[in-house]
């Protein structure tokens, strides 16, 4: 399973969880870190907050965008493409 499939694992689980539907990274990395996940805290972290950000700077040259930034350390999944 790659990067990308367990934080969507995770954020779908947080979120549904979650009254307002947003988690933060810390809570994605401690989620993955109970299942188990062999990616380093930092590389779940560049995926919550820039590769699958759909509106985070265009740092990477591959995106994804199936997550927004809600505000400030607030992550929420992306139910449209319009962002």
């Amino acid at each position: 399973m790659t990067c990308r499939d367990e934080v969507l694992e995770a954020a779908r689980r947080l979120a549904s969880a979650s009254s307002d539907g947003t988690f933060s990274p810390d809570e994605v990395i401690r989620l993955l870190r109970r299942a188990g996940s062999r990616y380093p805290d930092s590389t779940i972290r560049t995926h919550v907050v820039s590769r699958l950000c759909a509106n985070a700077p265009a740092n990477h040259a591959v995106r994804y965008p199936d997550l927004v930034r809600d505000s400030h350390g607030r992550y929420r999944l992306n139910d449209t493409d319009d962002v």
